[in-house]
């Protein structure tokens, strides 16, 4: 079986990107899940605070789901252009400390998804993790891209996806970031 853990970078309830993950997950092909973890719970990062108080508990759960997966995938809003800072604080303390990065990212599998209610999906806040991935270590599978646009026109009230294009391309991208990570779980074993 290949475990994926998937994280949104919204907090709010009736976010497009936490309804693409949710959606992601039921759309996994045979012999695959997807864990749909969360970032709700983690503090702001402050070096003063992991100081007198180590790491907090969410983010150690989250940590060890991460480094017992098989691959990530993250399902990135954009705002103002770029990675939300909500996002971007999560992996800040998911980093630390630095001896865990290779661990927890170290040539993980880690694919991008995104919706938004503009006319280009996700694409900047997308670019905007490259340098991020890189950074961690992780492996980033570059064999698709998915960024949802006009994200109020493809999801029905209960946060199911409504259009049939969107469910297909979805669905095509996880078989294909499924394989990816099989691919690299085994050649890690060999």
């Amino acid at each position: 079986m290949t475990k994926l853990i998937g994280l949104s970078g919204s907090l709010r309830q009736g976010s497009y990107n936490s309804a693409l993950l949710r959606s992601a997950a039921g759309l996994m092909p045979d012999g695959a899940e997807l864990a749909v973890g969360t970032i709700r719970g983690i503090p702001l990062y402050d070096a003063d605070l992991e100081a007198a108080e180590g790491i907090p508990a969410p983010v150690t759960a989250l940590k060890e789901a991460i480094a017992g997966s098989d691959g990530l995938l993250l399902a990135t809003p954009e705002y103002n252009s770029s990675i939300p800072g909500v996002f971007k604080n999560a992996i800040d303390w998911l980093s630390r400390p630095n001896a865990d990065i290779k661990r927890v990212f170290g040539g993980k599998p880690v694919a991008l998804i995104g919706a938004s209610q503009g006319g280009f999906g996700t694409v900047l806040s997308q670019n905007a993790w490259l340098p991020v991935i890189r950074y961690l270590g992780a492996d980033l599978w570059n064999g698709g891209r998915l960024m949802v646009s006009r994200a109020q026109t493809v999801f029905n009230q209960d946060g199911t996806l409504a259009d049939q294009k969107i469910e297909e391309q979805l669905r095509s991208y996880l078989e294909g970031f499924v394989a990816f990570a099989r691919a690299s779980r085994h050649g890690a074993a060999s």
